[in-house]
């Protein structure tokens, strides 16, 4: 059973002249993009949709625009050389799958504009000033991540009966403390004790798992995290194995084993990015393209995975 909330997204950034950055007429614009997963086989759903945004907006690869794509393998410490070899190559923006490739590429330049696909809190990152008036060299659309996870634990206290603690999956790699902070936020205000589990790698996740099972959590709450998203199967069958119940932020986590996911629709963000890419191609300055956030969400029940961790949804969700 599938049921999405879906509303239109909003309109599109005014544009205004960027003089500073005139595109050159001799070559195709290059687009050099920053990848947390390490093909194109991994990352097919947002390279497919950021594709289609481009064609729809009358770009054809090899034709009048270049995609130079670059893959982290969801090693993030490898966002600054990637970033530095896109300046190298002289592209003429820079399109970051996630927030830490646009902290990186920032790092290396504040003169190449940076478009963030999938970013979370912009202002918190030092990456804008305002979602409004960004002032800087990074724009993009944002997946409210901290603002979705209030929602999320709403979502499981309402399909599991007598909720009461929740367990948090973290990658220890990355920088989660305001999201794990506003998390136990959320939790404290629905009386929800959160138990936070830090894994830093794959081969890490067993062991995880083995503390979530020990702290008799009744589910789990994954932060968005491309790791978590590249293991989504490995962590489905260890949440089904040990009977606890977990929630995501993409479809493709509920349609390869989560429980549930709910999360802002990601192929309509990269597609959404595609038109940044337009308005700056065609003159407009990132310092003053409004930051969209996302209407547009789903969320989604997989059943067969409530079958095998005999959880009967409640009626409410």
């Amino acid at each position: 059973m599938r049921r999405r909330r879906v509303i239109a997204l909003l309109g599109g950034a005014l544009a205004w002249p960027f003089t500073a950055r005139a595109q050159q007429q001799t070559r195709i614009p290059r687009i050099g993009v920053l990848w947390h997963g390490g093909n194109e086989k991994e990352e097919a759903m947002s390279l497919g949709a950021l594709r289609k945004g481009l064609n729809d907006l009358g770009y054809v690869e090899g034709k009048n625009i270049e995609l130079i794509n670059r893959f982290a393998d969801e090693h993030y410490d490898r966002f600054d050389a990637l970033a530095a070899e896109l300046v190298e190559a002289k592209v003429d923006i820079i399109l970051a799958s996630i927030g830490y490739a646009a902290i990186s590429a920032k790092r290396v330049t504040t003169k190449i504009p940076i478009v963030l696909a999938y970013g979370g809190d912009y202002v918190a990152a030092g990456l804008a000033q305002s979602l409004a008036h960004p002032g800087g060299n990074v724009t993009g659309t944002s997946a409210i991540f901290n603002d979705l996870s209030a929602e999320q634990l709403e979502i499981l206290k309402d399909a599991v009966a007598n909720l009461s603690v929740v367990a948090l999956l973290f990658n220890s790699t990355a920088n989660w403390g305001r999201y794990i902070s506003d998390v136990q936020k959320a939790a404290d205000s629905l009386g929800i004790s959160l138990h936070v589990v830090k894994v830093g790698s794959p081969d890490q996740l067993q062991e995880g798992f083995s503390e979530i099972a020990n702290s008799r959590a009744q589910a789990v709450l994954l932060t968005p995290d491309g790791m978590f998203y590249a293991q989504r199967k490995h962590i489905a069958d260890l949440a089904i194995a040990g009977g606890v119940p977990t929630i995501g932020w993409l479809a493709d986590m509920a349609d390869d084993g989560a429980l549930i996911s709910y999360g802002a629709d990601t192929p309509d963000l990269f597609r959404r990015a595609a038109t940044y890419v337009d308005k700056i191609l065609n003159g407009a300055n990132p310092a003053d393209l409004p930051i969209e956030q996302p209407t547009r969400f789903e969320f989604i029940i997989n059943l067969k995975t409530a079958k095998a961790t005999d959880l009967t949804i409640r009626p409410a969700c």
